[in-house]
C-alpha cells in the first residue's frame, strides 16, 4: 500500500474539494473550476477515479458521498483516503501522477500548513519575523 504520509497530506485538499464540489467532485462535465486547495482535491480525486478500476470508482464514489453527508466526521475522510490507498496499491504508477498534482515547496514534497487558534501564523516557507499580539509597544501588566 501506499506510504500513509502521502495520502494523509492529501486531507486538506480532499476536504475543499468536498466542501466545494460535494459529490459533483468526480463529475468531469458540469463543474465550476474554483481556485486553490479545492481544484487541487479535485484533480487527485478524478485522476484516481479516471485510472481505477471499476470496483475501485464504486468504493471511491461511495466514499465520496459518505464523507460529503457527514463533512465533520474524520471516519469518512480516513474511509476515502483508504480507497486512495487500494487504488494507489494497484497502480503504483498513480503515485507520481498524484504527486506532480500537489502543490511543491521547492523540494518536491507536498505543503501542507495548518494554523489553528486565536493570533496562530501558518507559512509554507520561511516567511521571517512574525509577531502576534495586540500591536508594538511595551508589554501591558
Amino acid at each position: 500500500m501506499a506510504d500513509a504520509g502521502f495520502v494523509d497530506g492529501m486531507t486538506p485538499f480532499l476536504r475543499e474539494s468536498l466542501g466545494a464540489h460535494g459529490e459533483q467532485v468526480l463529475d468531469s462535465d458540469g463543474v465550476p473550476v474554483v481556485s486553490g486547495p479545492a481544484e487541487v482535491g479535485r484533480s487527485l480525486l478524478r485522476t484516481t477515479h479516471e485510472r481505477a478500476d471499476e470496483r475501485v470508482r464504486e468504493a471511491l464514489a461511495e466514499a465520496v458521498a459518505d464523507a460529503v453527508a457527514d463533512p465533520g466526521s474524520e471516519d469518512a475522510l480516513g474511509a476515502l483516503r483508504q480507497v486512495i490507498r487500494k487504488a494507489l496499491s494497484k497502480d503504483p504508477a498513480l503515485e507520481g501522477e498524484l504527486a506532480a498534482l500537489l502543490p511543491s515547496d521547492g523540494g518536491g514534497g507536498p505543503v501542507v500548513v495548518v494554523a489553528s487558534g486565536e493570533r496562530s501564523i501558518a507559512a509554507g516557507r520561511d516567511i521571517g519575523v512574525a509577531i502576534t499580539g495586540d500591536g508594538p509597544g511595551p508589554a501591558k501588566r
